[in-house]
């Protein structure tokens, strides 16, 4: 009988505690939506840039035969293999092909004819398959081109030298190890986590003890106190910045290739927006348990749809979509810039300019809601 009177009283605290229990329930099929959907090791649909500067037919079967594959996406057509080396610097494309203006010359005298694929290294998973894909179609080409000759001549003696050679090359990190890629999303995760959970359970913690009544009845304006509660996160969060480039640098081996002052300056717009969203967090929340809850139902997402685990190209449109209104994928996107490709600011305003409007209008949000509760 005790206990199932205390069972009574569990279940009534937790039916009044609406928002928890929301967000329990709705965790979990966030979650299994999530997970089902972007969890997909099979790479396909890889934005590919192609060059094709010969207009004969095996050229043209040998372009067919990469696009039947399903693996590459041929998003830009152009004319040079320096346009396509381009794309992939900026991040439009993350593989290209360049079929050479001698290709069907030298198949139809017998001769190798040599072919060049380009591949952003910044991405393991996606280059391994590119880089996979495109030696195998070129063994299969070769195959191919074989048969037919095979069939021409009777049985005769054949050339042992391929017909077709891809000439892979990969870009940024030519190993393709996965802790290049890794380390530089991780600083992006990090510093995310950590400042819209620390502000926003220090906020509601205020809340909780009493504290914030005391505060609101001082002379201190809305905006003084908003901004003395943010100061000081912010310097924390420059000192975790600082803290994660070194671990990564001196203990991992990460080597930045671009400019830290471009890359410092990026993520000072990355925080400010964080901190917006630890504001707003904590606007939503009426106690620490539900901080910490809606912390992780909003960055959850941030994880599995910026790009940072799985190639987004792979992802259904809606939640690609719901990717781009994530700053982190916007921050991946720099970070991997700056620190593989040494990309500059002005190949990255785009993301640049993307973070600052999200900091701008959640900054905004969190501080009116936070005004509104405090008057």
């Amino acid at each position: 009988t005790r206990m199932f009177a205390v069972m009574r009283k569990e279940f009534i605290q937790l039916t009044r505690d609406t928002t928890s229990l929301r967000i329990i329930i709705i965790m979990p099929i966030i979650m299994m939506i999530m997970f089902g959907y972007v969890i997909d090791t099979d790479v396909k649909s890889t934005p590919t840039a192609v060059a094709i500067q010969d207009n004969g037919l095996p050229a043209r079967e040998l372009f067919e035969q990469f696009r039947a594959t399903g693996y590459f996406d041929f998003v830009r057509y152009v004319h040079s293999a320096a346009e396509v080396g381009k794309l992939i610097e900026d991040g439009t494309v993350k593989a290209g092909l360049i079929i050479p203006s001698d290709y069907s010359e030298h198949v139809n005298r017998g001769e190798t004819a040599q072919v060049q694929v380009l591949i952003d290294g910044s991405d393991p998973l996606v280059s391994r398959t590119s880089l996979t894909t495109a030696e195998m179609l070129g063994q299969l080409t070769s195959t191919r081109i074989l048969t037919q000759k095979l069939s021409r001549v009777g049985g005769g003696a054949l050339s042992v030298d391929p017909p077709v050679e891809v000439r892979a090359r990969v870009w940024y990190n030519p190993e393709m190890e996965s802790v290049k890629f890794n380390m530089p999303g991780l600083v992006g995760i990090v510093l995310q986590n950590i400042t819209v959970i620390l502000i926003a359970a220090a906020l509601v913690k205020e809340r909780e003890r009493g504290t914030m009544e005391q505060l609101i009845v001082t002379p201190v304006t809305s905006a003084e106190l908003i901004l003395g509660k943010m100061i000081p996160y912010v310097g924390l969060a420059v000192i975790d910045v600082t803290m994660v480039l070194l671990i990564s640098v001196f203990w991992f081996g990460m080597k930045i290739a671009g400019s830290l002052l471009v890359l410092s300056f990026n993520a000072l717009i990355f925080l400010l927006g964080s901190l917006g969203l630890g504001l707003f967090v904590s606007t939503i929340s009426e106690n620490h348990v539900q901080a910490n809850q809606w912390s992780q139902l909003i960055l959850l997402p941030s994880v599995l749809l910026s790009g940072y685990m799985f190639p987004r190209e792979n992802m259904p449109m809606v939640l690609r979509m719901i990717g781009l209104g994530i700053p982190l994928t916007y921050f991946l996107q720099i970070l991997r810039g700056v620190i593989l490709k040494g990309a500059g600011q002005k190949i990255l305003w785009r993301q640049t300019a993307a973070l600052a409007i999200y900091a701008v209008c959640i900054l905004s949000l969190a501080v009116s809601r936070l005004k509104k509760r405090l008057d």
